[in-house]
């Protein structure tokens, strides 16, 4: 699957979520992060354990949605009424995820604005940072590529670092 992928993040609650949410868009290949709003000091936080922000553009912006890479699809992530549960969604070749936080909503004012509304069908509210985690799962699991540098050697149970 060609493309890539952008994570905002619209008022999130704590700086350990957004050190997750970073760490995992270093995990996933996130080609850049848009922060709007963060509460307490966010990227320095030690859940960023790959200081991420140093290797994936990183945005602290006025307006979540205020850089959206050209001819990208705006995908809300959110628990509202119209969206399409995750398991059946198919991912844009080009997408920016905006999530909201975990004691709020991303409200009409994000999700209007965006091609896609999803949500994970789950009994309560997620972890933001698990959020992230899950939708950009579902993104490369549905994709069908797996060049993670990491990758089950063929004669173990091992995983090792650049095994073919």
């Amino acid at each position: 699957m060609r493309g890539f992928a952008c994570v905002g993040l619209f008022r999130p609650k704590t700086a350990e979520n957004v050190g997750g949410v970073l760490r995992a868009a270093h995990c996933y290949g996130v080609a850049q992060v848009n922060i709007h709003g963060a509460r307490g000091k966010a990227l320095s936080h030690q859940c960023n354990t790959p200081m991420a922000h140093r290797h994936t553009p990183t945005f602290i912006v006025d307006d979540v949605l205020q850089y959206v890479p050209y001819d990208c699809q705006v995908v809300a992530v959110d628990l509202c009424d119209g969206a399409e549960p995750l398991t059946s969604f198919q991912h844009p070749q080009r997408a920016m995820y905006v999530f909201g936080p975990e004691d709020g909503t991303l409200g009409k004012r994000h999700t209007d604005r965006a091609q896609h509304t999803v949500f994970i069908p789950t009994r309560d509210c997620m972890n933001l940072a698990a959020t992230v985690n899950v939708v950009l799962y579902d993104r490369l699991l549905k994709s069908g590529r797996f060049d993670a540098p990491y990758e089950r050697h063929a004669s173990s149970d091992q995983y090792v670092r650049g095994a073919a």
